[in-house]
């Protein structure tokens, strides 16, 4: 027999917020935070794109974090567990220490062998490995570099390379737990590790949709009995020393090059758009719960998902088949599932990156697909582009549209390319179902479908 799975609890940390009630307050008050690039970047490359979206400094002990916790994981780790411990505290189950030397806890209302772990990351680990391969490179160039000064007989050169030298950024010591901080699987460990929890621990890995991916196989699972409960969500960490991720895509012509005024950067669907504005990182974690488990428990319902969808383009590593066929087969597939029709979608968080040939396809496809009234924004608009992370807080901003009736707006959109109802100012509206939609690199696209819980 099939069950209904409802979300219960919300975590999250990301440029706009430190938990939920932070970034739900700035995405209605319509806020961005985005900046230049860090000083010491353009030392290393020339960028075409000269804005990013920083995360705000956080101090993980509130989270129960240690501080050598915070030195053998890697950031993606680190977020993964602030925000599993935000959703656990939004569902209201509490968990206790169980060992106090290895700072894990157990959460003793539930079956931990029914309680799973699904977590997404496009690069996960990725930080780390960048930090281990420079001080392996940089530390012994340093060393053979130094060496050679002390022969050097002309001055001016010596002068040259010190400044050269002093302008390389490694760590001075190798982290003896690199390994374990570079697998990208260690985000769903590290959480199932904190909470005891036995049930089916996985990591997905699919570009930007992996956060939807990872909430919509642990939906399956719930749905299908094979476990009561889940933490669900997405996490990514794309800061390296070098600025080596941001120019990756800045070469490749993503990154938006409106770099006048970093707030209006970000402009999905606008027809001045200029590409994807770059995020440092993020990361959401939702639970969810079979119905009859979270009624026995009296827990607060924030929304229901009634469907998941996913479909492969198998066209281009980096680029979406601009037909759409596969997704249009995608959104046809989620709504069979949640078994309801385009006439019952109320609202749209679109995958929305501002880059021209997404927003493209993106909105031909929703044009051809619903009605003209359905409520359209992107979340990125606001954020930016969290990579993996980016569909999880987006089906954070679902449920939380779902249960106050209302959403953000779609920022910096002065010049729809089409005639579509994007959200223009925050009101009350009238949302009981949505559809949240991610598309990444390697044709990977995937769906949520939720409604209001009754």
């Amino acid at each position: 027999m099939k069950k209904r799975v409802v979300v219960t609890g919300l975590g999250t940390f990301n440029a706009l917020g430190h938990n939920v009630e932070e970034f739900w307050s700035n995405c209605l008050a319509g806020k961005t935070r985005a900046s230049r690039i860090p000083d010491h970047w353009p030392l290393y490359s020339d960028f075409r794109s000269q804005v990013w979206s920083p995360l705000p400094d956080v101090d993980y002990s509130k989270y129960g974090i240690t501080r050598l916790e915070s030195k053998q994981m890697d950031p993606t780790s680190l977020i993964a567990l602030a925000c599993a411990f935000q959703a656990l505290d939004s569902a209201g189950l509490e968990y206790t220490l169980q060992n106090k030397r290895r700072n894990t806890f157990s959460i003793p209302s539930v079956d931990s062998a029914k309680f799973g772990v699904y977590m997404g990351t496009g690069v996960g680990g990725l930080s780390s490995f960048a930090s281990c391969f420079s001080h392996q490179m940089l530390n012994r160039q340093q060393d053979s570099l130094t060496r050679t000064l002390a022969d050097m007989k002309e001055p001016h050169a010596a002068e040259s390379v010190r400044e050269v030298l002093e302008r390389m950024r490694y760590p001075r010591r190798f982290n003896p737990f690199g390994v374990s901080m570079t697998m990208p699987n260690a985000c769903s460990g590290n959480v199932g590790i904190k909470f005891g929890l036995r049930g089916n621990n996985l990591t997905f890995c699919s570009a930007c949709a992996s956060g939807t991916v990872a909430t919509g196989y642990g939906f399956k699972a719930v749905k299908s009995g094979e476990i009561e409960l889940a933490l669900v969500g997405g996490v990514e960490y794309l800061y390296d020393d070098y600025g080596s991720v941001f120019l990756g895509f800045d070469t490749v012509k993503a990154l938006t090059t409106d770099n006048q005024e970093p707030d209006k950067a970000s402009r999905p669907f606008d027809k001045n758009r200029t590409g994807f504005l770059f995020s440092q990182g993020g990361g959401a974690v939702l639970v969810i719960e079979e119905l009859e488990h979270a009624k026995s428990r009296d827990a607060e319902i924030f929304g229901e998902i009634i469907g998941y969808g996913e479909s492969s383009d198998g066209y281009n590593i980096m680029m979406m088949d601009k037909s759409g066929v596969d997704i249009n087969r995608m959104i046809h597939q989620a709504m069979e599932d949640a078994g309801i029709s385009e006439a019952d979608v109320d609202y749209i968080n679109a995958h929305g990156t501002g880059t021209p040939l997404n927003d493209e396809t993106e909105s031909q496809l929703i044009e051809s697909i619903f009605r003209k009234d359905v409520l359209i924004n992107s979340t990125k608009s606001l954020l930016g582009h969290t990579l993996g992370a980016s569909g999880a807080i987006e089906a954070v901003v679902t449920a939380l549209s779902i249960k106050n009736k209302t959403t953000h707006i779609c920022k910096n959109l002065d010049d729809p390319i089409k005639d579509l109802n994007f959200v223009k100012k925050v009101d009350a509206y009238p949302i009981k179902t949505a559809i949240s939609q991610s598309f990444g690199f390697g044709g990977h696209n995937a769906v949520l479908v939720m409604r209001e819980y009754q």
